[in-house]
């Protein structure tokens, strides 16, 4: 019933910004979790940003706290990735995750996840 899509990857130079989206086609209504995660190459998948039903509530990784902001669309069905001052650590495939539940300590742990999207891949240059 719910399927992901992101979209809005891409090549960007150093110090610039992206914005991802990632929209449940499903139009799933209930209240429910969505998570970022990213996979670097070489790399396991590793958690980015979190944002609850209604938005209110959000967690982001240490490693892109202060440069990645996290927000629902919940008319939209959709949730967005606003990531700035990109460096190329940040290059990945990123993928959204969503589960019909809410927990603030496993939110972080893509094994809470139920659904995955295909993800997009970011790359950014030096």
């Amino acid at each position: 019933q719910v399927r992901l899509a992101e979209s809005g990857g891409g090549l960007v130079q150093a110090g610039g910004s992206l914005r991802l989206s990632c929209v449940d086609s499903g139009r799933v209504v209930r209240p429910y979790t969505t998570g970022w995660f990213r996979r670097a190459p070489g790399k396991e998948r590793e958690f980015v940003a979190a944002i609850n039903w209604s938005g209110t509530d959000t967690d982001y990784a240490n490693s892109v706290r202060g440069r990645f902001t996290i927000s629902r669309d919940t008319a939209k069905n959709t949730v967005y990735l606003q990531m700035a001052s990109l460096e190329p650590e940040d290059t990945a495939v990123y993928y959204c995750a969503a589960t019909p539940t809410r927990s603030r300590q496993a939110e972080r742990n893509e094994g809470f996840y139920d659904y995955w999207g295909q993800g997009t891949q970011v790359t950014v240059s030096s």
